[in-house]
């Protein structure tokens, strides 16, 4: 089963400094059909403008995951962590028993970005913060993990849930498959370009909640780059 989200239909916000479309109840925007998808809670698909960003500000038990789709975000926390991270990277923050942190746009363009919420396995613990590259060169026609949960995925940001965020870059034409499992639900954006998944169309930043699906074949109807979270 495949719930298609158009991104004309998201809630959001235009904050001037911060366009915001929200894929799923965030902040001022609430819809009770979509407040989560399984463990995944929060997908947001932000525009910061240059020179601006969030000031600091808290988060507890919550596994955040940004994934930069153009610019880069410069990030700094009271943990000690500071970082910039550049387009088709990620960074993670756990943010556990409690982290105070800032993000900002220091680029002389736009910063655009995905930003992912996954509710922890378990509450506190001490955050932490990592960033990583991953070349789009390396995960062209083939998922990369970019951050799970599971002891397996050596190469990924590590997140205290049992999940995992994958990305794939496809060329028009091409398909790559992704074995989910019935009992597993995945949620998916095309950061750009569209695609088909199970016969269902997907154009760029559209939504789309699976589940209840042993395999999800993905085909580019065009050039396309994929971010999926697979969940509980």
């Amino acid at each position: 089963m495949i719930e298609r989200r158009p991104f004309a239909e998201l809630g959001g916000a235009d904050h001037g400094w911060l366009k915001a479309k929200h894929h799923f109840s965030f902040a001022e925007y609430y819809d009770p059909a979509h407040m989560s998808h399984g463990a995944l809670r929060v997908w947001n698909d932000d525009e910061i403008a240059p020179g601006t960003g969030f000031p600091p500000h808290g988060h507890a038990n919550m596994e955040i995951i940004t994934y930069v789709r153009e610019g880069a975000i410069s990030h700094q926390d009271n943990q000690g962590n500071s970082g910039r991270t550049e387009a088709g990277d990620v960074q993670v923050m756990s943010a556990g028993s409690g982290i105070r942190h800032a993000e900002y746009n220091r680029e002389a363009t736009p910063t655009k970005i995905f930003q992912i919420w996954i509710m922890p396995n378990e509450q506190g613990g001490a955050p932490t913060w990592g960033a990583k590259p991953f070349p789009k060169a390396e995960r062209s026609g083939k998922f990369a993990v970019l951050a799970s949960g599971f002891s397996s995925d050596e190469d990924a940001l590590p997140i205290r849930v049992d999940a995992r965020v994958l990305g794939v870059t496809l060329t028009a034409g091409q398909t790559v498959e992704y074995a989910l499992g019935a009992k597993r639900q995945a949620y998916l954006v095309p950061a750009v370009g569209e695609i088909e998944a199970n016969g269902v169309r997907v154009g760029a930043r559209d939504g789309a909640a699976v589940s209840d699906t042993e395999l999800l074949k993905i085909t580019a109807l065009e050039n396309a780059e994929v971010i999926l979270v697979d969940v509980a």
